[in-house]
Protein backbone atom coordinates (compact mmCIF):
# COMPACT_ATOMS: atom_id res chain seq x y z
CA UNK A 1 0.00 0.00 0.00
CA UNK A 2 3.06 2.17 0.22
CA UNK A 3 2.62 5.50 -2.39
CA UNK A 4 3.59 5.47 -5.90
CA UNK A 5 4.48 9.00 -6.13
CA UNK A 6 4.19 10.52 -2.71
CA UNK A 7 7.07 10.77 0.40
CA UNK A 8 7.07 7.77 2.43
CA UNK A 9 9.07 6.68 5.77
CA UNK A 10 11.55 4.01 4.60
CA UNK A 11 10.24 2.04 7.43
CA UNK A 12 8.86 2.45 10.94
CA UNK A 13 7.19 6.13 11.83
CA UNK A 14 7.44 9.43 10.61
CA UNK A 15 5.87 12.98 11.50
CA UNK A 16 6.39 16.78 11.05
CA UNK A 17 7.96 17.96 8.45
CA UNK A 18 10.93 20.17 8.96
CA UNK A 19 11.30 23.13 6.50
CA UNK A 20 13.76 21.79 3.73
CA UNK A 21 17.04 23.59 2.91
CA UNK A 22 18.62 24.76 -0.25
CA UNK A 23 22.11 23.23 0.08
CA UNK A 24 24.51 22.21 -3.80
CA UNK A 25 21.40 22.64 -5.96
CA UNK A 26 19.42 20.19 -3.61
CA UNK A 27 16.63 20.85 -1.29
CA UNK A 28 17.21 18.97 1.97
CA UNK A 29 14.09 17.83 3.46
CA UNK A 30 14.33 16.47 7.50
CA UNK A 31 11.18 15.17 9.06
CA UNK A 32 10.62 13.51 12.60
CA UNK A 33 11.51 10.11 12.48
CA UNK A 34 10.98 6.91 15.07
CA UNK A 35 13.24 3.70 13.89
CA UNK A 36 11.71 2.05 17.37
CA UNK A 37 8.26 2.78 16.37
CA UNK A 38 7.24 -1.12 15.47
CA UNK A 39 8.79 -2.59 18.54
CA UNK A 40 7.18 0.30 20.72
CA UNK A 41 9.72 2.55 21.30
CA UNK A 42 8.95 6.38 22.03
CA UNK A 43 11.30 9.38 20.83
CA UNK A 44 11.79 10.95 17.42
CA UNK A 45 15.38 11.69 15.89
CA UNK A 46 15.78 14.05 12.49
CA UNK A 47 16.10 12.05 8.70
CA UNK A 48 17.17 13.64 6.21
CA UNK A 49 16.21 13.19 2.40
CA UNK A 50 17.13 14.98 -0.71
CA UNK A 51 15.01 15.88 -3.76
CA UNK A 52 15.68 18.03 -6.88
CA UNK A 53 12.35 18.12 -7.72
CA UNK A 54 9.73 17.79 -5.10
CA UNK A 55 8.44 14.62 -6.50
CA UNK A 56 11.46 11.65 -6.30
CA UNK A 57 13.50 12.10 -2.88
CA UNK A 58 16.66 10.16 -1.81
CA UNK A 59 16.68 9.15 1.17
CA UNK A 60 19.86 10.01 3.74
CA UNK A 61 19.64 9.03 7.19
CA UNK A 62 19.53 10.14 10.36
CA UNK A 63 21.29 13.05 10.80
CA UNK A 64 19.70 14.17 14.64
CA UNK A 65 19.81 10.50 16.90
CA UNK A 66 17.14 10.89 19.58
CA UNK A 67 18.17 10.96 22.44
CA UNK A 68 21.35 12.28 21.93
CA UNK A 69 21.92 14.42 25.06
CA UNK A 70 19.96 14.75 28.26
CA UNK A 71 17.93 17.48 26.81
CA UNK A 72 15.51 14.44 25.68
CA UNK A 73 14.72 13.81 21.81
CA UNK A 74 14.24 16.43 19.14
CA UNK A 75 10.50 17.62 17.95
CA UNK A 76 9.83 19.96 15.77
CA UNK A 77 11.87 23.47 14.88
CA UNK A 78 14.13 24.40 11.73
CA UNK A 79 16.65 24.89 9.52
CA UNK A 80 18.57 27.74 8.37
CA UNK A 81 21.78 28.62 6.36
CA UNK A 82 24.31 30.74 8.33
CA UNK A 83 25.84 32.57 5.48
CA UNK A 84 27.34 35.69 7.41
CA UNK A 85 28.46 33.01 10.14
CA UNK A 86 26.24 35.14 12.94
CA UNK A 87 26.54 31.63 15.58
CA UNK A 88 30.53 31.47 14.75
CA UNK A 89 30.30 27.50 13.70
CA UNK A 90 31.62 29.10 10.09
CA UNK A 91 29.94 30.74 6.63
CA UNK A 92 27.29 28.80 5.59
CA UNK A 93 26.85 26.10 8.37
CA UNK A 94 23.33 24.68 8.67
CA UNK A 95 21.88 25.76 11.79
CA UNK A 96 18.81 23.91 13.50
CA UNK A 97 17.05 25.19 16.09
CA UNK A 98 14.86 22.42 17.50
CA UNK A 99 12.13 21.86 20.56
CA UNK A 100 13.86 19.47 23.26
CA UNK A 101 11.95 18.57 26.43
CA UNK A 102 14.36 18.34 29.31
CA UNK A 103 12.43 17.03 32.81
CA UNK A 104 8.99 17.75 30.70
CA UNK A 105 9.66 21.31 29.77
CA UNK A 106 9.75 22.34 26.32
CA UNK A 107 12.57 24.82 25.22
CA UNK A 108 14.28 25.57 22.04
CA UNK A 109 17.63 24.21 21.35
CA UNK A 110 20.65 24.84 18.91
CA UNK A 111 22.34 22.39 16.97
CA UNK A 112 24.64 23.08 14.42
CA UNK A 113 26.29 21.17 11.03
CA UNK A 114 29.59 21.95 9.23
CA UNK A 115 29.62 18.91 6.70
CA UNK A 116 26.05 20.45 4.95
CA UNK A 117 23.49 19.20 7.12
CA UNK A 118 24.55 15.81 7.26
CA UNK A 119 25.03 14.93 10.95
CA UNK A 120 24.75 17.83 13.59
CA UNK A 121 26.31 18.75 17.29
CA UNK A 122 24.48 20.33 20.32
CA UNK A 123 25.68 23.67 20.42
CA UNK A 124 25.47 23.49 24.49
CA UNK A 125 24.15 21.75 26.95
CA UNK A 126 21.61 25.12 27.87
CA UNK A 127 18.25 26.10 25.60
CA UNK A 128 18.97 29.24 23.22
CA UNK A 129 15.54 30.32 24.08
CA UNK A 130 14.64 28.82 27.52
CA UNK A 131 10.94 28.05 28.62
CA UNK A 132 8.96 30.97 30.50
CA UNK A 133 7.19 28.63 32.56
CA UNK A 134 4.48 27.86 30.20
CA UNK A 135 3.11 24.53 29.20
CA UNK A 136 3.00 24.84 25.03
CA UNK A 137 6.71 26.46 24.10
CA UNK A 138 7.66 24.78 20.58
CA UNK A 139 8.17 24.54 16.81
CA UNK A 140 10.61 27.57 16.35
CA UNK A 141 10.65 28.86 12.45
CA UNK A 142 13.53 31.44 12.27
CA UNK A 143 13.83 33.49 9.00
CA UNK A 144 16.30 35.92 8.21
CA UNK A 145 14.71 39.45 8.53
CA UNK A 146 16.76 41.13 5.31
CA UNK A 147 15.33 44.75 6.10
CA UNK A 148 16.88 44.65 9.65
CA UNK A 149 19.76 42.13 8.95
CA UNK A 150 18.97 40.04 12.04
CA UNK A 151 17.23 36.61 13.00
CA UNK A 152 13.68 36.66 13.34
CA UNK A 153 11.79 33.63 15.22
CA UNK A 154 8.23 32.73 15.41
CA UNK A 155 7.55 30.47 18.33
CA UNK A 156 4.21 27.99 19.23
CA UNK A 157 3.02 29.27 22.73
CA UNK A 158 -0.43 27.53 23.22
CA UNK A 159 -2.95 30.26 21.74
CA UNK A 160 -0.20 32.28 21.04
CA UNK A 161 2.76 32.79 18.48
CA UNK A 162 5.51 34.71 20.43
CA UNK A 163 8.24 36.68 18.00
CA UNK A 164 11.91 37.01 18.95
CA UNK A 165 14.65 38.55 17.45
CA UNK A 166 18.39 37.65 17.63
CA UNK A 167 21.75 38.79 15.89
CA UNK A 168 23.34 35.27 16.60
CA UNK A 169 20.78 32.41 16.62
CA UNK A 170 21.49 31.90 20.34
CA UNK A 171 20.71 35.07 22.49
CA UNK A 172 17.13 36.04 21.34
CA UNK A 173 14.66 38.64 23.37
CA UNK A 174 10.87 38.76 22.79
CA UNK A 175 9.65 41.57 20.72
CA UNK A 176 5.75 40.91 19.94
CA UNK A 177 3.03 37.78 19.73
CA UNK A 178 0.07 36.95 17.60
CA UNK A 179 -3.18 35.40 19.32
CA UNK A 180 -5.33 33.67 18.20
CA UNK A 181 -7.52 31.54 21.06
CA UNK A 182 -9.98 30.65 18.79
CA UNK A 183 -7.94 27.73 16.69
CA UNK A 184 -7.16 25.14 19.55
CA UNK A 185 -2.91 24.93 20.47
CA UNK A 186 -1.13 26.59 17.65
CA UNK A 187 1.72 24.61 16.17
CA UNK A 188 4.44 24.76 13.55
CA UNK A 189 4.14 28.50 12.76
CA UNK A 190 5.06 29.65 9.38
CA UNK A 191 6.48 33.13 8.26
CA UNK A 192 7.47 34.52 5.08
CA UNK A 193 7.43 37.14 2.17
CA UNK A 194 6.00 36.50 -1.34
CA UNK A 195 5.37 38.63 -4.75
CA UNK A 196 1.78 38.13 -5.27
CA UNK A 197 0.49 37.50 -8.88
CA UNK A 198 0.08 41.65 -9.42
CA UNK A 199 3.35 42.34 -8.85
CA UNK A 200 2.75 43.89 -4.71
CA UNK A 201 4.46 41.88 -1.94
CA UNK A 202 2.99 40.78 1.28
CA UNK A 203 4.03 38.92 4.36
CA UNK A 204 2.22 35.79 5.69
CA UNK A 205 2.12 34.55 9.06
CA UNK A 206 0.54 31.04 9.25
CA UNK A 207 0.84 28.03 11.95
CA UNK A 208 -1.35 24.65 12.14
CA UNK A 209 -4.52 25.10 14.08
CA UNK A 210 -7.56 22.97 14.77
CA UNK A 211 -10.67 25.07 13.77
CA UNK A 212 -12.96 22.12 14.27
CA UNK A 213 -14.94 23.70 16.90
CA UNK A 214 -15.73 26.32 14.63
CA UNK A 215 -16.60 23.73 11.63
CA UNK A 216 -13.04 24.95 10.40
CA UNK A 217 -10.67 22.68 9.32
CA UNK A 218 -7.50 21.27 11.17
CA UNK A 219 -4.54 22.03 8.80
CA UNK A 220 -2.52 24.75 7.71
CA UNK A 221 -4.42 28.00 8.84
CA UNK A 222 -3.03 31.88 7.29
CA UNK A 223 -2.87 35.51 6.96
CA UNK A 224 -1.55 37.75 4.29
CA UNK A 225 -1.15 41.30 5.98
CA UNK A 226 2.30 43.22 7.08
CA UNK A 227 5.03 43.08 9.12
CA UNK A 228 7.12 45.61 10.55
CA UNK A 229 10.13 43.16 12.33
CA UNK A 230 8.37 43.22 15.67
CA UNK A 231 4.73 42.53 14.99
CA UNK A 232 1.98 41.42 12.22
CA UNK A 233 -1.07 43.12 11.42
CA UNK A 234 -3.31 40.39 9.25
CA UNK A 235 -5.49 42.18 6.59
CA UNK A 236 -8.67 40.24 7.60
CA UNK A 237 -9.53 38.85 11.24
CA UNK A 238 -10.03 35.19 10.10
CA UNK A 239 -7.57 32.77 8.12
CA UNK A 240 -7.48 31.40 5.01
CA UNK A 241 -6.57 27.43 4.98
CA UNK A 242 -3.95 26.18 2.87
CA UNK A 243 -6.12 22.67 3.14
CA UNK A 244 -9.21 22.29 4.07
CA UNK A 245 -9.51 18.01 4.05
CA UNK A 246 -8.56 16.19 7.16
CA UNK A 247 -4.93 14.77 6.78
CA UNK A 248 -2.48 18.23 5.54
CA UNK A 249 -1.08 18.78 9.32
CA UNK A 250 2.44 20.20 10.41
CA UNK A 251 2.88 21.74 6.44
CA UNK A 252 5.95 23.94 5.70
CA UNK A 253 6.81 25.73 2.98
CA UNK A 254 10.00 26.84 1.23
CA UNK A 255 11.44 29.16 -1.10
CA UNK A 256 11.92 27.96 -4.44
CA UNK A 257 15.76 28.32 -6.51
CA UNK A 258 16.48 29.43 -9.93
CA UNK A 259 18.89 27.61 -11.45
CA UNK A 260 21.63 29.96 -10.47
CA UNK A 261 20.44 28.72 -6.99
CA UNK A 262 18.12 32.53 -6.23
CA UNK A 263 15.29 32.55 -4.03
CA UNK A 264 12.50 33.35 -5.91
CA UNK A 265 10.23 35.83 -4.46
CA UNK A 266 6.64 34.51 -6.20
CA UNK A 267 7.00 31.24 -5.86
CA UNK A 268 7.05 28.29 -2.90
CA UNK A 269 6.46 24.75 -2.08
CA UNK A 270 4.40 23.42 0.57
CA UNK A 271 4.54 19.58 2.06
CA UNK A 272 1.98 18.56 4.91
CA UNK A 273 2.31 15.13 6.65
CA UNK A 274 -0.53 12.76 5.72
CA UNK A 275 -2.33 12.24 8.64
CA UNK A 276 -3.42 13.91 12.17
CA UNK A 277 -3.18 13.44 15.71
CA UNK A 278 -6.74 12.20 16.03
CA UNK A 279 -6.34 8.95 14.35
CA UNK A 280 -2.14 9.11 13.81
CA UNK A 281 -1.68 4.92 14.46
CA UNK A 282 -4.82 3.97 12.23
CA UNK A 283 -3.18 2.74 8.62
CA UNK A 284 -2.79 -0.55 7.53
CA UNK A 285 0.30 -0.01 5.93
CA UNK A 286 1.78 -0.93 8.98
CA UNK A 287 1.12 -4.68 8.38
CA UNK A 288 1.17 -4.62 4.64
CA UNK A 289 4.62 -2.21 4.33
CA UNK A 290 5.81 -2.11 7.83
CA UNK A 291 5.41 1.83 8.52
CA UNK A 292 3.72 4.65 9.39
CA UNK A 293 4.03 7.96 7.82
CA UNK A 294 2.84 9.73 4.28
CA UNK A 295 3.39 13.14 2.87
CA UNK A 296 0.61 15.00 0.65
CA UNK A 297 2.13 15.61 -2.77
CA UNK A 298 4.45 18.79 -2.75
CA UNK A 299 2.97 21.82 -4.04
CA UNK A 300 3.52 24.72 -6.02
CA UNK A 301 2.09 27.77 -4.08
CA UNK A 302 1.56 31.84 -5.13
CA UNK A 303 0.29 34.63 -3.87
CA UNK A 304 -3.04 35.55 -5.99
CA UNK A 305 -5.60 38.70 -5.56
CA UNK A 306 -8.73 38.07 -5.90
CA UNK A 307 -12.55 38.64 -4.43
CA UNK A 308 -10.52 41.99 -3.21
CA UNK A 309 -7.99 40.20 -1.09
CA UNK A 310 -4.51 38.01 -1.39
CA UNK A 311 -4.71 34.40 -1.12
CA UNK A 312 -2.36 30.82 -1.37
CA UNK A 313 -2.87 28.83 -4.32
CA UNK A 314 -1.76 25.55 -4.39
CA UNK A 315 -0.94 23.11 -7.49
CA UNK A 316 0.76 19.61 -7.50
CA UNK A 317 4.56 20.77 -8.35
CA UNK A 318 5.05 20.97 -11.31
CA UNK A 319 7.38 17.98 -12.06
CA UNK A 320 4.60 15.39 -11.02
CA UNK A 321 3.84 15.82 -14.88
CA UNK A 322 7.08 14.07 -16.06
CA UNK A 323 5.97 10.79 -14.14
CA UNK A 324 3.24 9.94 -16.50
CA UNK A 325 3.43 6.76 -17.74
CA UNK A 326 0.48 7.15 -19.75
CA UNK A 327 -2.21 9.47 -20.47
CA UNK A 328 -5.94 8.84 -21.77
CA UNK A 329 -7.56 11.80 -22.69
CA UNK A 330 -11.40 11.00 -22.73
CA UNK A 331 -12.18 14.75 -24.45
CA UNK A 332 -15.55 16.02 -23.35
CA UNK A 333 -18.23 13.64 -21.71
CA UNK A 334 -21.73 14.79 -21.76
CA UNK A 335 -23.80 13.10 -18.93
CA UNK A 336 -27.10 12.54 -17.50
CA UNK A 337 -26.82 10.00 -14.89
CA UNK A 338 -23.73 7.69 -14.14
CA UNK A 339 -21.01 6.38 -16.41
CA UNK A 340 -18.32 3.71 -15.29
CA UNK A 341 -15.14 4.41 -17.00
CA UNK A 342 -12.99 2.14 -17.93
CA UNK A 343 -10.09 2.45 -15.24
CA UNK A 344 -8.32 -0.09 -13.39
CA UNK A 345 -5.76 2.01 -11.05
CA UNK A 346 -4.56 2.97 -7.96
CA UNK A 347 -2.04 5.70 -8.82
CA UNK A 348 -3.50 8.63 -11.25
CA UNK A 349 -3.65 12.37 -11.99
CA UNK A 350 -7.46 13.12 -13.24
CA UNK A 351 -8.49 16.74 -14.49
CA UNK A 352 -11.24 18.25 -16.33
CA UNK A 353 -13.55 20.84 -15.95
CA UNK A 354 -17.19 20.48 -14.95
CA UNK A 355 -19.72 22.69 -16.82
CA UNK A 356 -23.46 23.06 -16.37
CA UNK A 357 -26.29 25.39 -17.07
CA UNK A 358 -27.46 27.25 -14.13
CA UNK A 359 -30.85 27.64 -15.17
CA UNK A 360 -31.04 24.30 -14.90
CA UNK A 361 -28.27 22.54 -12.85
CA UNK A 362 -28.03 19.04 -11.45
CA UNK A 363 -28.53 18.65 -8.13
CA UNK A 364 -24.53 16.71 -7.22
CA UNK A 365 -22.04 16.23 -10.01
CA UNK A 366 -18.67 14.50 -9.70
CA UNK A 367 -16.42 11.19 -9.36
CA UNK A 368 -16.80 8.02 -7.41
CA UNK A 369 -12.77 6.81 -7.46
CA UNK A 370 -11.29 4.21 -5.45
CA UNK A 371 -14.47 2.15 -6.78
CA UNK A 372 -14.94 -1.21 -5.50
CA UNK A 373 -16.14 -3.12 -8.22
CA UNK A 374 -19.54 -3.86 -7.20
CA UNK A 375 -19.53 -0.44 -6.53
CA UNK A 376 -20.12 -0.30 -2.42
CA UNK A 377 -16.74 1.20 -1.21
CA UNK A 378 -15.68 4.66 -3.07
CA UNK A 379 -14.93 7.95 -2.30
CA UNK A 380 -16.79 10.96 -3.58
CA UNK A 381 -15.58 14.01 -4.93
CA UNK A 382 -17.21 16.96 -6.83
CA UNK A 383 -19.76 19.51 -5.89
CA UNK A 384 -23.11 19.19 -4.29
CA UNK A 385 -25.30 22.14 -6.09
CA UNK A 386 -28.03 22.14 -3.79
CA UNK A 387 -25.68 23.00 -1.40
CA UNK A 388 -23.72 24.64 -2.68
CA UNK A 389 -20.36 23.35 -2.07
CA UNK A 390 -17.43 21.51 -3.03
CA UNK A 391 -16.46 18.09 -0.99
CA UNK A 392 -14.76 15.30 -0.59
CA UNK A 393 -16.30 12.08 1.08
CA UNK A 394 -14.70 9.17 2.48
CA UNK A 395 -17.21 7.43 4.59
CA UNK A 396 -18.11 5.00 2.26
CA UNK A 397 -14.96 3.33 2.07
CA UNK A 398 -11.89 2.24 4.46
CA UNK A 399 -10.72 5.36 6.25
CA UNK A 400 -8.85 6.04 9.59
CA UNK A 401 -12.45 8.18 10.42
CA UNK A 402 -14.96 8.83 8.55
CA UNK A 403 -16.42 12.68 7.35
CA UNK A 404 -16.51 15.04 4.58
CA UNK A 405 -14.84 18.11 4.05
CA UNK A 406 -16.82 20.82 2.24
CA UNK A 407 -15.73 24.29 0.88
CA UNK A 408 -18.83 26.71 -0.49
CA UNK A 409 -18.76 27.35 -4.63
CA UNK A 410 -20.89 29.59 -6.48
CA UNK A 411 -23.38 27.66 -8.82
CA UNK A 412 -24.10 30.29 -10.99
CA UNK A 413 -21.01 29.94 -12.57
CA UNK A 414 -21.23 27.05 -14.14
CA UNK A 415 -18.14 25.68 -14.67
CA UNK A 416 -15.57 24.57 -11.64
CA UNK A 417 -12.11 23.00 -12.94
CA UNK A 418 -10.93 20.18 -11.06
CA UNK A 419 -7.82 18.13 -10.37
CA UNK A 420 -8.04 14.85 -8.83
CA UNK A 421 -4.35 12.71 -7.68
CA UNK A 422 -5.39 9.06 -6.07
CA UNK A 423 -2.36 7.45 -4.89
CA UNK A 424 -2.91 4.24 -3.10
CA UNK A 425 -3.51 5.41 0.44
CA UNK A 426 -4.40 9.02 -0.41
CA UNK A 427 -6.76 11.66 -2.03
CA UNK A 428 -5.84 14.82 -2.85
CA UNK A 429 -8.82 17.40 -4.82
CA UNK A 430 -7.31 20.68 -6.39
CA UNK A 431 -10.90 23.23 -6.60
CA UNK A 432 -10.97 25.86 -9.63
CA UNK A 433 -7.38 27.90 -9.06
CA UNK A 434 -6.11 25.90 -6.16
CA UNK A 435 -7.31 27.99 -3.40
CA UNK A 436 -8.97 25.30 -2.40
CA UNK A 437 -8.06 21.55 -1.52
CA UNK A 438 -9.44 18.64 0.07
CA UNK A 439 -6.44 16.17 1.23
CA UNK A 440 -7.37 12.80 3.17
CA UNK A 441 -6.13 9.87 3.83
CA UNK A 442 -8.19 6.70 2.55
CA UNK A 443 -7.71 2.68 2.64
CA UNK A 444 -9.00 1.30 -0.47
CA UNK A 445 -9.07 -2.65 -0.82
CA UNK A 446 -6.16 -3.20 -4.00
CA UNK A 447 -9.32 -4.12 -6.47
CA UNK A 448 -10.98 -0.81 -5.60
CA UNK A 449 -9.67 1.00 -8.14
CA UNK A 450 -12.48 1.94 -10.85
CA UNK A 451 -14.03 5.25 -11.99
CA UNK A 452 -17.27 6.33 -11.95
CA UNK A 453 -18.85 9.45 -12.96
CA UNK A 454 -22.38 10.97 -12.59
CA UNK A 455 -24.30 14.28 -13.03
CA UNK A 456 -28.07 13.62 -10.86
CA UNK A 457 -30.84 15.67 -11.78
CA UNK A 458 -29.78 17.02 -14.85
CA UNK A 459 -26.49 17.06 -17.25
CA UNK A 460 -23.09 17.83 -17.06
CA UNK A 461 -19.92 17.54 -19.31
CA UNK A 462 -17.06 16.88 -17.85
CA UNK A 463 -15.08 18.60 -20.84
CA UNK A 464 -11.41 17.74 -21.33
CA UNK A 465 -11.49 14.84 -19.19
CA UNK A 466 -8.22 13.49 -19.20
CA UNK A 467 -6.33 10.60 -16.78
CA UNK A 468 -2.67 10.16 -16.30
CA UNK A 469 -1.24 7.23 -14.75
CA UNK A 470 1.59 7.63 -12.47
CA UNK A 471 4.90 6.04 -11.18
Amino acid sequence: MRPAYHFSVPDNWKNDPQRPVYLDGEYHYYYLYNADYLSGGAGTSWRRATTRDHVTFRDRGVAIPKFSNANGDCWSGCLVVDEKNTAGYGENAVIALVTQARGGRQAQYLWYSTDRGQSFRAGGDAPVLPNPGVTDFRDPKVIWDHDRSRWFMVNAEGHKLGFYTSADLKSWQRVGEFERTDLGVLECPDIFRMSADDGTQHWVLATSANGKSRGLPATYAYWTGSFDGSSFTPARPDPEWLDYGFDFYGAVTYPHHDASGAEVDNLRHAIGWANFWDYPHNTPTLVTDGYNGDDMIVRDIRLKRGDGVYYLASAPTAALDEYARKTEQLGDVELTGTRDLDVRSQTFDLTCELVWDPASSPTNIGLEICRAPGGGRHVAAGLFLGGPFTYVNRRPTINPMGGESQTPVDPSAGRLAIRILVDRTSVEMFVGDGRVVHSHRVFPLESDNRVRLYSHDGTTTFRNLTIRYLG
